[in-house]
């Protein structure tokens, strides 16, 4: 790990929501110099105040030989690389956190390909608090050389990274490891909404089923949340809905059904019908107590 942000070349960042914001902590803690950017403000002067510097996403390419991104999906990503496209030059290495469709980040990689600029789509398994802590997995793909190339930042980020495969294989991995993590989250929250249901103890159902073999690390990211009703954003509900959706896409491409997933966007689409898709994704535990939007806020 570098000791000294003086010691070497600032790294980009470009999106600074609840995961750009953890990727910069954890990239400034390693001693990076991190040069970023968002269109909110307020997330701006957070990186500032983390110890960052503040730039446009066209500064941002302009001056960084490898530049992070941390975006809602590949259509703000495809948005933002367009718009600064006279920035970008060649033997640049794009590292995109965003969890996107997978054949459009593989057609950006080859059009990035085409004006020598490399790109690695390096998908996050685990949410800010989550990367924050240093409890997070990449999943990269890409060339292997790049991948290589970037272990140090990499490093930086997560305790653990794995080379997926060619540029949008990190995507699909990325859905795959979503897809059972959600079932778990869901699973979790109909089981505690069914116990407290038929009179059992909430907080003692919890602490069985931690204990059982139904356990699954869904009990200790979000058991609490649930059982409380506190469900300040971690990663958001709505979010995990877009990956839903885009795990169904790849199921159809496949030919494979996938009923349990079918049922699980039904239900997070039901809650961001509520209002819930701005909360933490383990307030989709409403929509399984039959709670209104309002109740849900109560």
């Amino acid at each position: 790990m570098p000791s000294t942000s003086a010691a070497l070349p600032p790294l980009g960042l470009i999106g600074l929501g609840l995961m750009g914001t953890a990727v910069a902590a954890r990239l400034l803690q390693a001693g990076f110099s991190v040069l970023g950017c968002d269109l909110v403000e307020s997330c701006v002067a957070v990186l500032v105040r983390q110890g960052g510097k503040a730039a446009s996403a066209e500064e941002v390419l302009g001056r960084c030989e490898r530049v992070v991104l941390s975006l809602p999906s590949h259509r703000e990503v495809a948005q933002v690389l367009a718009l600064a496209k006279g920035a970008r030059r060649p033997g640049q290495i794009i590292i995109d956190t965003t969890t996107g469709d997978p054949e459009c980040t593989a057609e950006l990689a080859r059009d990035l390909a085409e004006q020598g600029v490399t790109y690695l789509d390096a998908t996050i398994s685990g949410n800010s608090a989550q990367l924050r802590g240093g409890d997070a997995v990449l999943m990269v793909g890409g060339e292997l050389a790049a991948f290589t190339s970037c272990g140090d930042l990499l490093a930086a980020l997560a305790p653990a990274s794995f080379h997926t495969g060619p540029a949008g294989a990190g995507a699909k991995m990325k859905l795959v490891t979503n897809l059972v993590l959600g079932l778990n989250r869901a699973a979790l929250a109909e089981g505690l909404a069914l116990g407290e249901a038929i009179g059992l103890d909430p907080e003692l159902t919890l602490r069985v089923m931690r204990r059982s073999p139904a356990y699954s690390r869904a009990m200790d990211v979000k058991g609490e949340k649930m059982l409380r009703s506190e469900f300040s954003p971690d990663a958001r509900l709505s979010q995990h809905l877009k990956d839903v959706r885009l795990m169904l896409e790849l199921g159809e491409q496949a030919g494979l059904p996938m009923t349990l997933s079918a049922a699980h966007r039904q239900i997070l689409e039901e809650a961001e019908a509520a209002g819930l898709g701005a909360l933490d994704n383990s307030a989709l535990i409403q929509v399984l107590r039959g709670l209104t939007a309002k109740e849900s806020r109560a």
